[in-house]
């Protein structure tokens, strides 16, 4: 009995004596275990080892919840794929939490909350969502308080899904490749209140794309660098504001199970920055400052800054002087750094949009960072604009003309990307009421004065009237609860009484939304009046338009580059116009005094906007000037066709009838939008004095198809080119399945009487061309009506982007991190 005791004894001490061993190694000092390594000392104290090439984190307060957002410091440089320098991630709340041995990098569920003053109820809707754990290590050594733990491998990974993306644009199947990736400690730095860490990251894959294949030298290897920002939470003095669907500002939205049964579960924050007076009331204590990137060139830095300085008005009728600031970013300093709100200049392959970011923090919406990213190749594509309208080489004076108006877009750019970083979303019902908001997407204010040209009024100078109201909403400071929701009532009601309205994205964007005031890249308060001038403006641009439009020494197969935005010119317009018809004004409300009144656009306005959308198809506006076609030659590339020309189905000479196929295919994208359709349909069963569908359909046919033959042979190409565009988008009304029945069935009997009017047509027409057309057309429609699954004419060409190239997934009307812009 006492040898077994004895034996039982050795063998605990055998035990406890390895686990002292064993963890005795994990254990030990972190000043032990990281003996000949760099110390990096700041929020979270970090500790370089050189020679494994690993990224060791001091933790010191485990549970405690700080920020955490990953960007892009270096991109691709292609628009359409949209991962460009400086773009931010997800903004997440984290925590550090140790179980044992192991310390996991936790993610709270801030979308279900209780706000309440009751543990339990808090813990209970804590406990009712899933968290997220974005990592999980071992702890290498512990100090006191203290733990030492390995996150090389969470910072080497692809933490901007930058993998998911190329594959679901098609791009190609992309990893992480570690042996090709390693951390850049140039920009690798550590401050009291925030930690930075950049990665040099390369993905390999294969089956690049034609994106990839564009911008990258190798593309089977993809090198970017990512950057990673621990952030200390801002502390409490900060008071949330309540969001309203007329105030314009976008926020953050979560369930609140603490709510009364009787209240609404769902709460909405503004989404702003911090700004509270000092002991002079008009004076911030910390006032909101941008720095613009020193890489950006002059003029174009200066004009940055000066645009990007109109804030500074709203947020003096906002109670604040010297509130808002914009400098030059200092060479020392980091544009990652969270504590910089940055305006970035970036260089893509291509011209594309610009974005106005924010890192916002989730519990609250506060913004910490605005940071803009504007797209270096947009100003070139204003001034060739300007080239095509002024035709200035003419002579050896260069006129400066196109740069005052690509500089003062520039201003205007630049206000609008820094309002987005401000908290505020895009209203498009800024330019009926004299280019109220820089929020807006303006078109150039082209006037004509003794038969020219004249762009000294292009583009506003300053904030607008709706753009100080919504700052005042945001940032006007009031000292309590009860008088903030009087004051911001009191603000919208003076907005509404001036006139002022907001009306966003999903109103304004698509051929088929219904506001009759909400465009994008419109003038004037009539749509109809300003299309009329722009076809005007046009016109004189076209009889100009000759090789004076480009430099001496230029390819003139570049002529048609700088066509296609003159040709185009009225692009916008067509859309403003044509949203008249079916069309319907209203304004965001609440319940309230003023209700709501939701009325359809009147009957004399939408017969007027479809006969003017159906001027713009008459031949002589379609064609392209004679003398110019003599002038445009192919260019020497061998490559495939640019998306800045029109679509040829001559080869590689110019195609005289491609111009009007895309401009006929625009037009009836947006006239016969398959909801417009069933609005005009339901308007008339509504109001017998609205014109409804069978008049529109009627309207349209003869004006196009039953229009009589023209004579000129250049003409008539061009009438039966919008023809067969007609023809096709008729075909595919009726094949959209959300074609209401009613709808459906007035234009399947518009098409069957149309195969009637062209087979007569065809048997009195002299014209060989035209006899032939209208046979082939009757005999598509009825091939057509035998077998609807297949639309019997070939799909019109579109027309080359207006807007800039290859608008990506990321306009997200709600999320303050990737909010898309112009």
């Amino acid at each position: 009995m006492h040898e077994k005791r004895i034996r039982m004894t050795l063998m605990i001490t055998i035990v406890l004596l390895c686990a002292v061993s064993v963890y005795g190694k994990e254990r030990k000092s972190i000043e032990a275990y990281t003996r000949g390594m760099t110390r990096m000392e700041g929020l979270f104290p970090l500790y370089w080892d050189a020679e494994k090439g690993r990224m060791l984190v001091v933790v010191r307060h485990m549970d405690k919840e700080f920020l955490y957002i990953h960007s892009l410091a270096t991109g691709i440089g292609s628009n359409p794929i949209g991962l460009d320098r400086g773009k931010l991630g997800r903004s997440h709340i984290l925590r550090f939490h140790r179980e044992g041995p192991r310390v996991l990098l936790m993610e709270r569920n801030l979308r279900y909350r209780a706000i309440s003053s009751s543990k339990a109820e808090v813990r209970s809707v804590h406990e009712a969502f899933a968290q997220s754990v974005l990592w999980g290590g071992d702890i290498l050594a512990e100090t006191g308080d203290e733990v030492l733990v390995d996150m090389t491998e969470f910072f080497l990974s692809d933490q901007q899904g930058i993998g998911r993306r190329l594959q679901g644009m098609k791009e190609g199947h992309y990893r992480v490749d570690r042996s090709r990736s390693a951390f850049y400690m140039e920009r690798t730095k550590n401050f009291p209140k925030n930690t930075e860490i950049e990665v040099m990251l390369t993905l390999k894959g294969d089956l690049p794309g034609p994106q990839l294949m564009q911008t990258v030298p190798t593309p089977r290897y993809i090198t970017i660098r990512e950057h990673h920002s621990f952030v200390a939470l801002p502390d409490k003095g900060y008071r949330p504001r309540r969001w309203d669907p007329r105030s314009g500002f976008f926020g953050i939205e979560f369930m609140d199970f603490a709510t009364p049964v009787s209240d609404r579960l769902v709460r909405r924050w503004i989404a702003r920055h911090r700004l509270i007076p000092g002991k002079d009331s008009s004076r911030p204590v910390k006032p909101i400052v941008y720095y613009v990137d020193s890489g950006a060139p002059e003029p174009v830095r200066s004009a940055l800054i000066e645009g990007a300085s109109w804030w500074g008005r709203a947020f003096e009728r906002a109670g604040f002087r010297n509130a808002f600031e914009v400098r030059v970013l200092p060479e020392d300093v980091d544009p990652m750094d969270i504590r910089y709100n940055v305006i970035q200049w970036v260089h893509r392959a291509t011209r594309g949009w610009s974005y106005g970011q924010s890192v916002v923090d989730p519990r609250t919406g506060e913004i910490i960072k605005g940071h803009v990213l504007l797209g270096s190749q947009r100003v070139r594509q204003d001034y060739m604009i300007a080239e095509g309208l002024l035709a200035p080489y003419k002579g050896n004076h260069v006129p400066p003309d196109m740069l005052e108006m690509a500089l003062a877009r520039i201003r205007q750019l630049a206000a609008h990307e820094v309002g987005h970083t401000l908290g505020l979303r895009h209203n498009f019902a800024a330019s009926p009421r004299g280019r109220a908001s820089v929020m807006d997407y303006p078109h150039p204010l082209i006037k004509i004065r003794d038969g020219n040209i004249d762009l000294s009024d292009a583009y506003a100078v300053g904030v607008g009237a709706w753009d100080i109201f919504a700052i005042r909403y945001g940032y006007t400071y009031f000292p309590d609860a009860r008088s903030e929701t009087e004051g911001l009532k009191g603000i919208l009601e003076e907005a509404r009484r001036a006139g002022l309205i907001f009306i966003s994205d999903p109103d304004a964007r698509a051929p088929g939304t219904a506001n009759a005031e909400a465009h994008l890249w419109d003038n004037g308060m009539d749509p109809v009046t300003e299309l009329k001038h722009l076809m005007k403006v046009r016109a004189v641009a076209l009889r100009h338009f000759d090789a004076s439009v480009i430099r001496w020494g230029e390819p003139m197969a570049r002529l048609e580059e700088v066509l296609v935005p003159i040709y185009m010119l009225h692009r916008y317009q067509i859309q403003a116009a044509s949203k008249l018809i079916g069309g319907l004004y209203f304004e965001y409300a609440v319940r309230g005094r003023h209700l709501p009144n939701v009325k359809p656009v009147a009957a004399e306005k939408q017969r007027a906007a479809l006969a003017t959308l159906l001027d713009t198809l008459e031949p002589d506006q379609l064609r392209v000037p004679p003398s110019l076609l003599r002038l445009i030659p192919p260019g020497v590339e061998e490559a495939g066709q640019s998306r800045e020309i029109f679509t040829r189905r001559t080869g590689r000479p110019f195609d005289p009838t491609a111009p009007a196929e895309a401009l006929a295919n625009h037009v009836m994208t947006w006239l016969l939008e398959v909801t417009r359709i069933n609005r005009i349909y339901t308007q008339a069963m509504r109001d017998a004095a609205l014109p409804g569908l069978d008049e529109v359909l009627n309207t349209l046919i003869k004006r196009t198809l039953l229009h009589e033959p023209y004579p000129e042979p250049d003409l008539a190409s061009l009438h039966r080119k919008v023809n067969a565009v007609t023809i096709y988008h008729l075909m595919r009304l009726i094949q959209d399945k959300r074609l209401a029945e009613g709808a459906r069935a007035v234009v399947w009997h518009t098409l069957q009487e149309i195969t009637g009017n062209l087979k007569n047509r065809a048997r009195m027409v002299k014209s060989t061309a035209y006899r032939s057309h209208y046979l082939y057309l009757a005999n598509r429609i009825e091939q057509f009506i035998k077998n609807p699954n297949v639309i019997a004419v070939p799909e019109p060409a579109p027309p080359p982007p207006g807007e800039p190239i290859g608008m990506t997934d990321d306009f997200d009307l709600i999320c303050p991190v990737d909010l898309c812009s112009h």
